[in-house]
């Protein structure tokens, strides 16, 4: 009989599962950065609506809506409302918060990279909401010490990632020398089989010349 004559295209070959576990995992990686960077940004709101539940400026803002809603400027029970409010909204910041750092940490690989992400935006939105909500003026010397805090944390983030690729890259060489000692034993257990089958054969042929 004839052989099948091969076709001119070759037929597709369906990707591996390792390469779509790969394609898979990446975007899973991915979206760890906004998710630290909102939580950083929870935390800083989560410290503007807890201050806004015991200060002054509660009490003022209070007064300006009991005046626009045709009630006395020192009615307390809106006063109480407003402050319940930005209490509520503290604890929702504060557990969405936690909820977007924990999500960013099962997503990156470093925990650092993670907290380096959350720190700076928590400073950088602390800083302009208190300017802008409180009308507070940082001093220098307090942008001195975040621009050193956020800098040290950039420089053990890089440190923690220097370690883990020496660590992958020791992995990797453990892996490489257990193949080759695997693939030793099997060598050194196929050639006694080969010498076990040959001295069985000559076993053979010598009976059976004496006899």
């Amino acid at each position: 009989m004839e052989p099948a004559a091969e076709p001119l295209i070759p037929e597709a070959v369906p990707p591996t599962s390792q390469s779509k576990s790969k394609s898979k995992a990446l975007p899973s990686k991915l979206p760890w950065i906004p998710l630290a960077a909102a939580s950083g940004a929870c935390a800083a709101f989560n410290g503007v609506f807890a201050k806004l539940t015991t200060t002054d400026l509660t009490s003022s803002w209070a007064a300006a809506i009991s005046t626009a809603l045709s009630l006395s400027p020192s009615n307390k029970f809106v006063e109480f409302l407003i402050r319940a409010f930005f209490f509520s909204m503290n604890l929702a910041f504060n557990a969405l918060m936690w909820a977007l750092f924990t999500n960013a940490l099962t997503r990156a690989s470093s925990t650092t990279r993670v907290s380096i992400i959350n720190t700076s935006a928590n400073f950088m939105l602390t800083a302009f909401s208190g300017w802008m909500v409180f009308g507070e003026k940082l001093p220098g010397l307090w942008w001195v010490g975040a621009t050193g805090l956020v800098v040290g944390n950039v420089v053990i983030g890089r440190r923690d990632e220097d370690d883990d690729t020496v660590k992958t890259e020791s992995r990797r060489e453990e892996r490489r020398e257990g193949y080759r000692d695997d693939e030793v034993e099997e060598d050194g257990i196929s050639d006694g089989v080969e010498l076990v089958g040959e001295g069985v054969k000559g076993g053979g042929v010598g009976g059976g010349a004496e006899r």
